[in-house]
């Protein structure tokens, strides 16, 4: 009964109901690559803890059943065999001395042409890239070639093929968010085996190393992938400044679009005022994340259309943001008696899925697996209960108890299609709300300046112990930071946390500054970093278990959000008119070794076959990538506009008085971190603008 796996497919479909209900999509791409038969080991990122194997085996192309390494002392019992084989797992015996015993079971179910799926990153972790990826499953794949050469009797017709996956995740942690599961091109062992099966000593540790590069970078070009925090912080932010509306990037470019604009914000020496533009990227993430607020709520607020970014101008005027409340909350309103009973029913179990993912706020990775698991309990708990007082209202009749079983079906499916719309009316009401108390109390109430400091570094997740991180240079020797082939990935990325500094960095313009000046372009793309013995990375804040209790209330930052909101623009608009440049925009920008491979165009094709010493291997032109962004809908031609009408919180029209402002420091030190001035009122300028 074991080999139907009768649990498995059990635990399969309250696995996908339990995705389904909390994603809004899983959008799979290249299932073409998945063979339809025939033994294959799936090499799948692992970023999302028990939602990663959910996704993977309830989405996975043509219904495949997938098989789990599991320790190999827990099938000494025969009924938990049963079960654990049943259930779709594999013994893997670790105290074994040699491989062939080590992956005994992984053949046995290889040679049924059977699936199995492994994690070869070891561990489920939170990092702004790929950090490792260990031998197991080149071992696995190699050894199963050997024995299958050994045993032509008992092994599959088919040989085994690597099938390399990466789970993306718009926001892992957001419930209704989206997820990408891209599979690439089937390895064969056929470039391998002869290596591996070679008598010199050393060559199948070599050949099981070079397998492990192939899936390494296979994984690489199916996720996001950036050098350091801060890089993809403000990534993200310029992303959400560029696509306002977070579903409207197609899902199959999510990840090219997401990894360019990162492969963009990693060219050191991108424009000369980029510290600057970097830093009002941060401190407007920053806020945002403190304050609870998101780029595309504030987005979907009404702006008023006739502010002047020229001069200073005033927050909306209180009436007008509570006409904007009195607006969001009628339209929740009127859909509430559509949606009161499922959302009723279904709000103990929103609120133990709360409870869970704050008893894991400084693992992100969790969050999400929490939320699920607890709220998953509870409606195996609650559903039964319904569909008993329906039977009961129906005299416990057999007629009686199918209405009551499609009517809990129903009120399911009727719940998450409800779900999507008036979750996002809710949430813009709660931003309306927050808006309207930030701009009603007194501005002497808003946070100081001093105060304020501590909120514009963006909160980092806490690292993980089981990922082995590599050896940080130390800063007295400046030479040590440039990437080199060891301390360097195989995506190109420095290897090491320290952010790369421009060599010759210049002040971000003013109204009295005189136009950027345009640089030669420049192929060259191994930067050579300036860093001084005195220099040191900017320091990150680690986000702990009680990172919440010093959350300021969000109407103490909002119209520090609005002005950060307004200067990330202006910023990001005045990046873009410089590389928009008909000269700068031939200047080469790094790019990821796939993406140059597939868009570098310097001839209108991409660089196929470059050489990886060629700076176009690792290269796009800038107006080449521009062109990329605005074909997938990048608003980049709107940012100058939307800053126009936008609301700024520079001043106000209000009597209450002066609030205190900040400015950026010196641009040229090339630290993430804004510096302060008290007493010096902040105007921004709006770029030149061609003619």
């Amino acid at each position: 009964m074991s080999e139907s796996k009768v649990l498995h497919r059990v635990i399969r479909r309250i696995a996908g109901w339990a995705v389904w209900s909390f994603f809004t999509e899983v959008h799979v791409i290249g299932g073409e690559n998945v063979p339809a038969d025939g033994p294959i080991i799936v090499c799948a990122t692992h970023h999302n803890m028990m939602l990663d194997p959910a996704i993977l085996s309830s989405a996975f192309p043509r219904g495949r059943i997938m098989n789990y390494w599991t320790k190999a002392s827990l099938f000494a019992n025969p009924a938990v065999a049963w079960i654990l084989h049943s259930t779709g797992n594999i013994p893997v015996d670790r105290k074994s001395k040699d491989n062939q015993g080590l992956f005994r079971g992984t053949f046995m179910a290889l040679a049924k042409g059977e699936a199995v799926a492994l994690f070869p990153e070891g561990t489920s972790y939170t990092e702004p890239r790929i950090m490792q990826v260990k031998d197991g499953a080149a071992w696995a794949a190699l050894e199963y070639t050997k024995w299958a050469r050994e045993n032509p009797g008992k092994a599959a017709k088919k040989g085994v093929m690597i099938i390399p996956a990466g789970i993306v995740y718009t926001n892992k942690s957001k419930y209704r968010s989206q997820v990408i599961m891209e599979f690439g091109e089937p390895i064969p062992m056929t470039e391998y085996e002869d290596q591996f099966l070679s008598p010199v000593d050393g060559e199948a540790r070599k050949a099981v190393k070079r397998l492990t590069t192939r899936i390494e970078r296979e994984m690489i070009r199916s996720t996001i992938n950036a050098p350091d925090w801060n890089t993809l912080y403000a990534a993200r932010m310029a992303r959400d400044l560029l696509w306002e509306n977070e579903y409207s990037i197609p899902l199959d470019d999510f990840v090219a679009v997401n990894q360019t604009i990162v492969d963009l914000f990693s060219t050191p020496d991108l424009a000369p005022n980029f510290p600057a533009i970097r830093r009002h990227l941060l401190t407007y993430y920053s806020l945002l994340e403190y304050s609870k607020l998101t780029n595309s709520l504030l987005s979907s607020l009404p702006l008023p259309p006739s502010l002047d970014p020229s001069h200073p101008t005033p927050l909306p005027s209180r009436l007008y943001t509570l006409a904007i409340l009195i607006r969001d909350t009628l339209s929740c309103a009127v859909r509430l008696p559509f949606a009161f009973v499922p959302l009723l029913l279904h709000a103990p179990a929103y609120a133990v899925a709360r409870l869970g993912a704050r008893l894991a706020e400084d693992e992100e990775e969790t969050q999400a697996q929490n939320k699920v698991v607890f709220g998953l309990v509870l409606l195996l708990m609650l559903y039964p209960m319904v569909f008993f007082f329906v039977w009961a209202l129906l005299l416990y009749t057999r007629s009686g108890a199918l209405v009551a079983a499609g009517s809990v079906w129903l009120l399911a499916v009727y719940h998450v299609q409800i779900i999507n719309e008036n979750y996002e009316h809710a949430k813009r009401l709660i931003a309306a709300w927050r808006v309207l108390v930030g701009v009603w109390t007194p501005k002497k109430w808003d946070l100081s300046v001093m105060a304020l400091t501590q909120y514009t570094t963006p909160l980092t997740p806490a690292e993980n112990p089981w990922v082995k991180r590599p050896v940080t240079p130390t800063p007295s020797d400046p030479s040590s930071l440039a990437p080199t082939a060891s301390t360097t990935l195989a995506h190109g990325l420095p290897a090491n946390n320290i952010p790369i500094v421009a060599p010759t960095p210049i002040s971000a313009p003013t109204a009295s500054s005189s136009p950027l000046t345009l640089t030669t372009p420049n192929k060259s793309l191994t930067p050579t970093p300036t860093l001084t013995p005195t220099q040191t990375t900017t320091p990150f804040a680690t986000k702990t278990k009680n990172w919440r209790k010093r959350l300021p209330p969000s109407r103490r930052l909002v119209r520090h959000v609005l002005r950060a909101r307004s200067e990330a623009a202006a910023a990001l608009a005045s990046l873009f008119e410089y590389l928009d440049d008909p000269v700068v925009g031939q200047k080469f920008v790094y790019a990821s070794p796939h993406l140059a491979r597939m868009y570098n165009t310097t001839n209108g094709q991409g660089v196929v076959n470059a050489n990886p010493g060629d700076p176009e291997a690792t290269s796009r032109r800038a107006h080449e990538v521009i062109s990329f962004l605005r074909a997938r809908g990048a608003k980049i031609s709107a940012l100058t506009h939307r800053v126009k009408g936008d609301w700024d919180a520079v001043s106000s029209s209000d009597a209450e008085g002066d609030m205190d402002s900040f400015s950026f420091g010196d641009t040229g030190s090339g630290s993430d971190t804004p510096t302060y001035e008290k007493d010096e009122p902040v105007v921004w300028v709006p770029p030149s603008v061609k003619h």
